[in-house]
């Protein structure tokens, strides 16, 4: 029984990371090769994982995935680019200005710490990723659930 007018059905933290451990093969392909072949590649799974648990409310799990998703796809950019004048170069065609850029891609720290700073967030924003057709967990869950 459940203090609640009707149960809620929650995804277990297992399946989250039964989830992140399939992925891990199609992430790790994805730094020999562009990221849209990465991203049409991880857009089955993606839908197959969500319309399978289309019925709990699993929204703040959602959101949760597309964030760490989204942050292990830029960090498969800064590993791309690999030298210093090149991040610096695609820095700021992204947007970033100069010395944000210096600062960004000379702070020595690593691909995952960067990826998850505020400077790889401002040039790489979730409207690259969905022009590249990166579905968004939470918003395909929200599809699912209103056709229903």
């Amino acid at each position: 029984m459940t203090a609640n007018e009707r149960p809620r059905l929650q995804i277990a933290v297992s399946s989250v990371k039964r989830f992140k451990g399939k992925l891990k093969p199609v992430l790790r392909a994805g730094r020999g090769r562009t990221l849209a072949a990465t991203v049409k590649d991880l857009t089955p799974i993606l839908r197959g994982w969500i319309a399978y648990f289309r019925l709990s409310e699993a929204e703040r799990v959602a959101r949760a995935l597309d964030g760490w998703l989204r942050r292990k796809l830029r960090c498969i950019l800064w590993r791309q680019w690999k030298r210093p004048a090149t991040r610096f170069m695609r820095m700021m065609q992204h947007g970033l200005t100069e010395q944000h850029a210096r600062d960004a891609t000379g702070n020595g720290r690593g691909p995952w710490w960067n990826s998850g700073e505020r400077h790889m967030n401002y040039a790489i924003r979730r409207a690259f990723f969905d022009q590249l057709g990166l579905i968004s967990l939470q918003r395909e869950l929200r599809r699912l659930n209103h056709a229903a």
